[in-house]
This record gives C-alpha cells, structure tokens and sequence, in this order.
C-alpha cells in the first residue's frame, strides 16, 4: 500500500510532517550524532518530507524512513572529519550529506555544489530557514565548473570532499579529488558495492594523485547498520590529461589516424 506521504503528494498536497517524526528506537542514536542541535536535524527532516517530496528531490517511500535511512547515516561520517574543516558536498542534492553535517557539526564551514537550478532553489531556501547562512553556502554548477572558477565564483577547494550516491568511484575521483587541497580527502558514502569498487577503480584513483582508498564503517555501535565510507587521501597534484599529439609522416606532415 502506498505511504500518506506517497499519495498527499499525487495529489498535489505536501506530505505530513508527521512523516518525519524520530521514531522513539532511534532517539538515542540522533542525540549521540546531532547533540542540542537535534530540534536543528528535526526542522530539516520536515523540510525534506514536505517540500523536498512535493518538489521531487525525496522519493515518497522514502518520507518514512528519513531518519535511519539519510539523516543518520549521513551524520555518522562526521566522525570521519577533522574540526574545523572547510568542506565541499558535491551532487548535494537536497543536501545529503552536505547540510546534515553542517546541521551536526557547527564548527564546519561547508559548500553544497550542485548543477540543477530546482535542487539549488531547494538548498537556498533550507540554508536560510535553518539559520545556516553564516556557515553554509550553495554553488550552482558542476564539480568540474567548481575546481576551475569556470562560472566566475572560484576556483573552490576544501579539505574534505563528500559525495553520496553521485558515481563509481573512477568517475568520483576525477570530478572530487581536484576539489581537495594537497593532503585533503574525498569522503565517499558507499553502499555494499565499496569494496568492489576499490578494486575496480584502485588503479584510476592512483593516477588521478589519490592515495590508496580505505573502507571505513562510520557510526558502530551507534547506528546500524554503520554508513560505510571510502576514503582517499589527495597525495598529488596531476594535471589535465592532454591529448596526443598527432605523429608525423616522413615528409613533416601530420598522419592523422
């Protein structure tokens, strides 16, 4: 059977709020991971539930399980950050987990990239509700348009990168690690597919200036199941790969293939 969340939103109505309620079995767990900022975390949620639902940034289904399913698992990789960093979210989303760690963790500075103009229309607005301004910021554009300063605001860099549910990591770590500062990190939220991918993709990331990726579990012991992350330290700089030049054929012309 279809959710109330599910079927307020066919029929143009904003799902209830009730929708994002802490269910009790998890009210230990938001106030290991968000502290006194929890009423923060709770105005957040209902923001998701009703007007990221309507708005089709959260699927319907998902309205139910906003807590374990996003906002915890996105607050446990805050123990994977440093204090005090600077940090850059990319495919932010509805702000997953980029505003979720800002919400957790007052001493970041953090910057939600994300391309599509209805998603940043969201993000703007949240920012403001939230009472986040003065720590977060939205950038409209590509993680490419980002590192490069090509839209005219940048270049951005930080010291932690994160993602979640963006790309395989070969595809990640091309778009994130240039966003990380010499030693900084990409943070990846990964489902069970992590470790694959680090063996998949181990041989990329290391051409791309990134050290060797290491699985982490974030949240044992306080959530479960933990938010499993793949780390990769930014050890060099590689700049842009250019293409070859043609050869030239004996009599100094280019022979092109």
């Amino acid at each position: 059977m279809p959710s109330d969340a599910a079927g307020s939103a066919a029929d143009g109505r904003a799902p209830s709020p009730a929708d994002a309620v802490l269910p009790p079995e998890l009210a230990g767990a938001a106030r290991t991971l968000f502290g006194d900022r929890i009423d923060l975390a709770a105005a957040y949620a209902e923001l998701l539930v009703t007007d990221g639902v309507v708005r089709g940034l959260i699927g319907p289904r998902e309205a139910p399980r906003i807590w374990d399913r996003h906002l915890l698992n996105c607050a446990a990789v805050a123990e994977r950050i440093p204090e005090g960093s600077t940090v850059l979210d990319v495919g932010s989303g509805a702000g997953l987990p980029g505003l979720v760690l800002a919400i957790a963790r007052p001493d970041l500075t953090v910057t939600l990239i994300e391309p599509l103009a209805r998603r940043t229309s969201f993000l703007i607005e949240a920012v403001q509700q939230l009472g986040l301004a003065k720590t977060v910021r939205v950038f409209r554009g590509r993680a490419d348009e980002a590192a490069t300063g090509s839209t005219g605001v940048g270049p951005l860099s930080g010291d932690v990168v994160t993602a979640r549910a963006v790309a395989p990591l070969d595809r990640l770590s091309t778009w994130c690690l240039p966003l990380a500062v010499p030693g900084g990190r990409l943070i990846a939220l990964k489902g069970a597919s992590a470790a694959d991918e680090i063996a998949e993709h181990a041989e990329t990331v290391a051409r791309l200036g990134g050290g060797e990726p290491e699985m982490h579990r974030c949240g044992e012991g306080i959530i479960d199941p933990p938010t499993t992350v793949v780390e990769i330290v930014r050890e060099r700089v590689v700049g842009p790969v250019r293409p070859k030049a043609p050869k030239r054929s004996r009599g100094g012309r280019s022979r092109r293939r």
